[in-house]
């Protein structure tokens, strides 16, 4: 569980920067720490997108999907986005419908066995994040941490997702690793995304 105190206050969606990474382990807490940014910074006639890039291919995807639907309740507003996540966000994240992409990761999975470029694909979503009308906060697994695979597709995904991880939080104004269900800000720069 998240420690909602570590949640900084916020007094509306001004509050947040217009673009946040959250990075961590699986079951770290990323999610929860991303919905708790996100909802404490809610003006009462706003409505939080959903950003959801997991399809449910198989039973325990789909308990996954609905235990993050369970916890972030009615009041958001879920879009699915496997695929195509620079246009979603052009389309969706405006004035009064801050969003969470969840996420990143699976995301790159999607791209891959669908044989897109991931470099340009990367590249589109870095560039649509400075074009939001409200503030996104972005899920991504940190996948290096580990031991190198032991297949080249699990290290080429790693090698993706590390380059994705770096191109997103050079671009965002703040970045936060969460481990344990605790969050160490990285970054909080209060330049505008380029």
């Amino acid at each position: 569980m998240i420690n909602q105190s570590a949640v900084a206050p916020a007094t509306g969606p001004s509050r947040l920067p217009k673009a946040t990474l959250i990075l961590g382990g699986a079951r770290a807490g990323k999610s929860a720490y991303a919905e708790a940014l996100i909802t404490a910074a809610l003006a009462p006639d706003d409505t939080p997108i959903y950003i959801a890039t997991a399809e449910a291919g198989d039973n325990e995807m789909k308990a996954r999907i609905q235990e993050h639907r369970a916890r972030r309740g009615q009041r958001w507003t879920t879009i699915e986005a496997p695929l195509d996540l620079a246009t979603t966000l052009r389309a969706h994240v405006v004035a009064k419908h801050p969003a969470l992409v969840d996420c990143l990761t699976l995301w790159l999975a999607n791209l891959l066995a669908a044989g897109r470029d991931i470099a340009s694909e990367t590249e589109r979503l870095v560039a649509s994040l400075g074009n939001l009308g409200a503030p996104v906060v972005l899920v991504s697994n940190e996948v290096g941490l580990g031991i190198v695979p032991d297949n080249p597709l699990a290290r080429a995904f790693r090698d993706h997702a590390g380059r994705l991880n770096q191109s997103v939080a050079a671009a965002v104004p703040r970045v936060v690793m969460v481990a344990a269900g605790m969050p160490l800000e990285l970054k909080n720069s209060p330049r505008v995304i380029a």
